[in-house]
């Protein structure tokens, strides 16, 4: 979908629209967007990112691609590392006090987000601030009278403190100001709208409220969904082994992609490329009266992702490689070496010693389950290997795990 830069009014809102979870308010974005236009002078977006961990997956670029659809339509594109508040901690969604962070990580997290960020922005278009800039400048008056301007019992209001009130678990006073500073990088940014995933929601709604308080005209709020991970289920997550990490190699990128339900990877559409509505629902249309195979939008749509974050051609080379070792039953071009040493070997602890399954129990299964095939052939019985010096022997685990030994 491309961007229609200085377009009318009503193309940069259809463009700005798509995806978005919620836009409070529509007709504010709207007439904001006039004005600009009427005046020449772009809209300030501003998307606030806490570093808290150094690597971004593909659910964190769905707000970031927002931010570059504002930057490709001329607007300013305000990035902001939250260094000082991710010393606080969000307590978003959070069900206890978290540790904070120390300066040092905070500062390596946030070097190397930025390196990864700007494979989606333009970074000679984007503005680059950090929070500490003015909240390590707040005096003691300065924070009381920020304090001033918002209710205990609105801020207790907020899902996640009023269960753990409810839990009678602990809400300690830190976190308690930690809305209210990200409400104040608002105020000094000036911002016009401001970025965040349907999560974020409170915070961004306190950015209006924070910002009518100090007499600045309130900021829009436009929310993103929640990207669903690989398992069709959850939100994709580091921790939950669910995620496509974008610094990935091509081939790992394609293969995940290739691994999500069929049915999940409309939204993936809609949220990590540029494809118009119109496009993603004719393909839509033509896999459902069977006209093209799913798989075949799955492979596109893995190509698309990886051309974003590498290049066209090491997405064209991933969906070459896949369909020659996965559908066409072929080997890879870089299947990794292992060395054992000669003798007798058991063939569940070949598996295991070389990261192809995770156990012994998983092993056996694999084995017992046809999952396993030595030099071509499947091996379904717990065999011990005679293995001589100068042997190689090809291993492959299910449809995707590769291995070479080469025997000592």
């Amino acid at each position: 979908m491309t961007a229609p830069s200085f377009a009318p009014v009503d193309q940069q809102l259809a463009y700005l629209k798509k995806g978005a979870a919620e836009i409070i308010r529509e007709e504010e974005l709207q007439a904001k967007l006039a004005k600009s236009a009427k005046t020449g002078k772009p809209l300030r977006a501003k998307l606030g990112v806490d570093p808290t961990a150094p690597d971004i997956h593909l659910g964190h670029t769905v707000v970031i691609r927002k931010l570059r659809h504002f930057q490709d339509l001329g607007h300013t594109a305000v990035f902001l590392i939250g260094d000082f508040t991710a010393l606080v901690g969000d307590p978003t969604g959070q069900s206890e006090t978290r540790p904070p962070l120390s300066r040092e990580q905070v500062n390596a997290n946030a070097k190397t987000y930025l390196e990864q960020v700007f494979k989606i922005l333009d970074r000679d278009k984007t503005e680059v601030r950090y929070n500490s800039e003015w909240l390590d400048q707040l005096s003691s008056y300065d924070m009381v009278r920020l304090c001033a301007k918002y209710r205990v019992a609105r801020m207790l209001e907020r899902e996640d403190f009023h269960t753990r009130l409810t839990n009678q678990q602990p809400i300690s006073m830190h976190e308690l100001l930690y809305p209210l500073m990200v409400a104040y990088d608002s105020v000094v940014l000036e911002t016009d709208v401001e970025l965040g995933a349907t999560e974020q929601k409170f915070n961004l709604l306190m950015g209006r409220e924070i910002q009518r308080e100090y007499g600045q005209e309130s900021q829009v709020c436009m929310t993103m969904p929640i990207l669903v991970g690989l398992d069709g289920k959850r939100k994709m997550s580091k921790s939950l082994g669910n995620y496509i990490g974008i610094t990935e190699s091509p081939n790992e990128i394609f293969g995940k992609v290739m691994s999500i339900p069929d049915d999940l990877m409309w939204s993936y559409y809609d949220l990590v490329t540029d494809r118009s509505w119109e496009q993603i629902a004719a393909l839509k249309q033509e896999v459902a009266s069977g006209k093209v195979h799913p798989m075949d939008v799955k492979m596109r749509l893995g190509e698309e992702i990886i051309s974003g974050f590498h290049t066209p051609e090491q997405g064209r080379k991933a969906a070459e490689s896949f369909q020659r070792v996965f559908r066409e039953r072929q080997l890879p071009d870089d299947i990794p070496e292992a060395h054992v040493p000669a003798g007798a070997h058991k063939l569940f602890a070949l598996l295991t010693q070389n990261n192809l399954a995770p156990s012994r129990n998983e092993a056996e299964r694999l084995i017992r389950a046809n999952a396993v095939e030595w030099d071509g052939g499947v091996v379904n019985q717990l065999a011990t290997l005679q293995l001589a010096g100068g042997e190689k022997h090809l291993l492959r685990v299910g449809k995707k795990k590769f291995l070479r030994l080469v025997v000592d």
